[in-house]
């Protein structure tokens, strides 16, 4: 049995509005397959939902009505498939092209939002909870230069051999870990074997802030101060991880553990 549509029903099914459709059963692009002789009731079958659904779809391609409704009237069925298809064609690339765009603003977005957090009050601390982290510290390196964080990573692979160099895999991060007066860059791992400079840090609560290049020093003391003044800890080490704000441009996040 026939399954008919009211113009609202149907208007909802293709996610637009009564007048629309009304528009298109004037201009004879969409008829009804139903009219009431009494009420003057509009009623679409299944199949004018299907056409309804592709005169919608070719608008988004900026195709004038007039346009759609020639295609549709063509006689040969065999064309009115050749040309959705190449509607289609162009679909996959205006979508391709609106990917691409966004991946650009979503990665300027980042950037921004990035800069944003950087020019907010340096003084502003908060407590993150970190997991346990394994480092490999540098035997040499003892702050980021754009020299050793253009090809950063490689510094750490220089000095394995190059069975040692397969049992490691690091994180796309850099940083500054400090203990006992002595600063080294360091390199996350994400598998590792033991080697020489390798250092654990404990998972748990770290008091951080945002700084700048020319304030780290300051604001790595200031949290820590208020680790001991706050928390009652006196810190061991402190991390300034590195934060990339944009091209050859970084600031960081000092921290410091506090408990766990």
């Amino acid at each position: 049995m026939q399954k008919y549509f009211s113009v609202g029903e149907a208007a909802k099914a293709v996610h637009t509005t009564s007048e629309t459709l009304r528009h298109y059963d004037r201009i004879g692009l969409v008829t009804p397959s139903k009219k009431d002789e009494w009420t003057k009731y509009r009623y679409y079958t299944e199949q004018d939902i299907v056409r309804l659904n592709t005169v919608r779809a070719l608008q988004t391609m900026d195709l004038p009505l007039q346009e759609i409704k020639k295609v549709l009237e063509f006689d040969d069925l065999e064309k009115i498939v050749d040309y959705l298809a190449q509607a289609e064609k162009r679909a996959d690339e205006k979508i391709a092209a609106l990917q691409y765009s966004k991946s650009k603003i979503h990665s300027a977005k980042a950037s921004y939002e990035r800069k944003l957090q950087a020019h907010k009050n340096q003084n502003d601390t908060f407590v993150k909870e970190i997991p346990e982290r394994v480092l490999l510290l540098s035997d040499t390196l003892e702050a980021p230069t754009l020299d050793n964080l253009w090809n950063y990573l490689s510094h750490f692979y220089s000095k394995m051999t190059p069975a040692l160099k397969e049992q490691f895999i690091f994180e796309d991060l850099a940083g500054i870990y400090s203990e006992n007066g002595v600063s080294r860059l360091f390199a996350v791992c994400i598998r590792y074997a033991k080697m020489e400079g390798l250092k654990v840090l404990p998972k748990g609560n770290y008091l951080c802030a945002q700084c700048t290049e020319e304030n780290r020093e300051q604001t790595t003391s200031e949290v820590m101060r208020i680790a001991r003044t706050e928390y009652g800890v006196e810190p061991a080490f402190t991390v300034q991880l590195v934060i990339v704000s944009g091209i050859l441009q970084w600031n960081y996040e000092a921290q410091v553990y506090i408990e766990k």
